[in-house]
């Protein structure tokens, strides 16, 4: 059991700053600040505590029965509720009267180790407890649209649920035994969110893009929509606005003299597409028509020249909207091409 919690504690120490890295950045938060800084602030949690596992389990240091310890216990489950909350419910509380959420952390150093650690898990229960109700509300009636992405995060809510039961326990548990479940199931989980995101990229943006659609009455009773899209349409095809790398939500919605709501579920209800996806299938038409034209040049030129803000943020969505790698897509036709050419000349 401790050679998988270590071999998956040294996982989540390269996996961390990595996903921090490739999908904390501002393209997958626009708008939502808030939850990129809590996200982050998570990460670095679950990092410090797989970093107190390691050493407990190479060297045998006490590094648990700590405040360090417990103030990290007590900022994962807290922190995780900011980050979801902009995502999973609109709501008009602003960020002060969240912050009250971060006061267990500031009493956790002070607690006797057994109540800190079960107390902990108690709230965690509750976090989650809203989690559940939040992703069910989100994403009862979109289920197809995130398969199966869903299944995935499905997996990775069991998990914890699995866990929390032992955490609140744990005074009744051997310590080795509770601290090397907790270890292994914060890796299980960081590799689950891996497999989600590699799937689905801009997961979290299409979030709260869903959330606004299912949680908002209708917001087109007076908005001409034919012509709202007629409009959408000329700024992407004639004034080309998808090559704007910032190009976002609220900013195309100002241009348009709507709202977010509005501009999200007038493309949800008549297109059938979040904003992120019809942005992205605008640019991946580019970068495939420049691909072609331009078979010298690079993949990241591309990539920027369409309005992807970096080469991996191009190739996830060239993948997920053709079905293939930049790379793949140029092979093929350069392949195709030279077989008629050769077809041709033969005849």
């Amino acid at each position: 059991m401790q050679t998988l919690s270590t071999l998956l504690i040294g996982f989540s120490v390269f996996s961390i700053p990595l996903l921090a890295l490739t999908h904390f950045r501002h393209e997958h938060y626009q708008g939502q600040a808030t939850a990129q800084a809590m996200g982050i602030i998570v990460l670095i949690a679950l990092l410090g505590l797989q970093l107190a596992y390691f050493v407990w389990l190479q060297t045998g240091t006490d590094t648990l029965h700590s405040p360090y310890y417990q103030v990290l216990l007590f900022t994962v489950a807290p922190t995780f509720y900011l980050f979801s909350k902009p995502l999973l419910q609109v709501s008009a509380e602003k960020l002060p009267r969240d912050l009250l959420h971060l006061l267990p952390i500031l009493i956790a150093p002070f607690l006797p180790f057994v109540l800190a650690v079960s107390l902990a898990f108690v709230l965690g229960a509750g976090y989650c407890g809203w989690l559940i109700s939040r992703v069910y509300a989100t994403l009862r009636q979109q289920r197809s649209r995130f398969q199966p992405v869903t299944v995935i995060l499905g997996a990775a809510l069991a998990l914890t649920l699995l866990v929390l039961p032992l955490g609140i326990g744990a005074s009744l548990l051997p310590e080795n035994v509770f601290f090397t479940v907790h270890a292994s199931a914060i890796g299980l989980v960081l590799w689950l969110i891996h497999a989600a995101l590699s799937i689905a990229p801009r997961l979290t943006s299409e979030l709260a893009e869903v959330t606004s659609e299912t949680q908002c009455v209708s917001t087109l009773a007076h908005v001409d929509c034919a012509l709202m899209l007629a409009e959408v349409e000329g700024l992407m095809q004639e004034e080309e606005l998808f090559r704007r790398p910032d190009l976002a939500l609220n900013t195309l919605a100002e241009r348009l003299g709507l709202s977010t709501q509005q501009l999200a579920e007038l493309l949800q209800t008549r297109l059938g597409k979040s904003f992120s996806r019809y942005v992205c299938e605008f640019r991946v038409e580019a970068a495939e028509d420049r691909l072609l034209e331009e078979p010298d040049t690079s993949l990241q030129v591309v990539g920027l020249s369409v309005g992807f803000a970096s080469e991996t943020q191009f190739t996830d969505a060239f993948r997920e909207i053709s079905g293939m790698t930049p790379g793949q897509f140029r092979k093929i036709n350069q392949f195709a091409d030279h077989t008629r050419c050769g077809a041709l000349l033969k005849s």
